[in-house]
């Protein structure tokens, strides 16, 4: 593309993704694509999977934590680092942190999936607990990072999250060169700010569709109202999607996403099933939710060469 490109207006460039790319090479995995035969019947195209879900810590976060985490000068690497997540974020930050072996101070939730709390306390890490709210997740990371003097890593509104988690994308491009269409999870938007920039970049020809659950249906709204729409419930099974967008993820959602989709929570919840049983893929709900999303709005995809992006496996067990 040309410099003209509205792809270059944004706090990311393909240069940026390629330079995590080569960054975080040796922290993170090449994940498969898989396909998924068993399902195509169902979803009434070719269908692939990008298995984020067998990523280091069993999500794509652990690419823009370390790109965030490996990019800080060694001053700032000093005074540790702090975030706030509901959880795979949580735990791909203090694994980066742990790499590095700096101090990572984590904020999450009261009711984050006990799987996520688990992963976290698993690497030495006691979680900061709060309201389940965005506004007390923010408030008590800022207040933790003004104790500390750590450095905030947001888990998505900040550049070199975004720019690690475009990195999937790079990889599902080499993988399958014939895809036309790629279905994406969107929460607050780092991961398919990070798709749409390289793949619109690189393929402009290729479809780029976001899901979401109906639940948390913000997304959806703010690209029809033009503005940054509130999470207005907490209560989606798709617990990693409930987060509104950013102020540097929206604008290329807006500017850059095809369409955004939405499931209703039984959706998931049989998608969810299906990988399980069809593919043999272990997802959380809020990674199963592409699949939701072409079941449910099946005639869009019909005929078309797919990949869905599954974007997380911490699946609790325990109720």
């Amino acid at each position: 593309m040309s410099n003209t490109s509205p792809v270059t207006q944004f706090c990311v460039t393909l240069d940026d993704i390629q330079r995590a790319e080569e960054l975080i090479r040796t922290y993170v995995i090449r994940t498969p694509l898989v396909d998924a035969w068993g399902l195509q019947p169902l979803a009434g195209c070719r269908l692939r999977f990008k298995c984020e879900n067998l990523q280091h810590g069993y999500a794509f976060k652990a690419r823009g934590a370390c790109n965030a985490v490996f990019s800080l000068s060694d001053e700032e690497a000093s005074r540790g680092v702090v975030t706030h997540s509901s959880g795979n974020h949580a735990a791909a930050l203090a694994r980066a942190a742990v790499l590095r072996g700096i101090a990572a101070h984590i904020v999450m939730p009261k009711n984050s999936a006990r799987v996520k709390l688990q992963a976290v306390r698993a690497l030495g890490i006691d979680p900061i607990l709060c309201e389940p709210d965005s506004a007390s997740r923010e408030s008590t990371a800022v207040r933790v990072q003004q104790e500390t003097g750590a450095t905030l890593i947001h888990p998505f509104n900040n550049r070199r999250v975004i720019a690690g988690q475009g990195t999937a994308a790079l990889e599902i491009l080499e993988q399958a060169p014939d895809v036309d269409t790629i279905v994406v999870p969107v929460g607050g938007g780092g991961l398919l700010s990070g798709v749409l920039i390289a793949v619109k970049t690189l393929r402009p020809d290729i479809r780029v569709i976001a899901a979401e659950p109906a639940l948390a249906d913000d997304a959806f709204r703010s690209l029809k109202s033009g503005k940054i729409e509130p999470a207005l419930r907490t209560d989606t099974i798709a617990d990693g999607l409930r987060t509104p967008l950013g102020t540097l993820t929206f604008p290329v959602i807006q500017k850059l996403v095809d369409e955004i989709l939405c499931a209703d929570e039984q959706v998931i919840i049989n998608a969810t099933r299906l990988l399980a049983e069809r593919v043999k893929l272990i997802a959380e709900p809020s990674g199963a939710v592409p699949l939701a999303v072409m079941l449910q709005h099946a005639p869009q995809f019909a005929g078309r060469n797919v990949v869905a992006l599954i974007s997380g496996g911490n699946m609790d067990t325990n109720g």
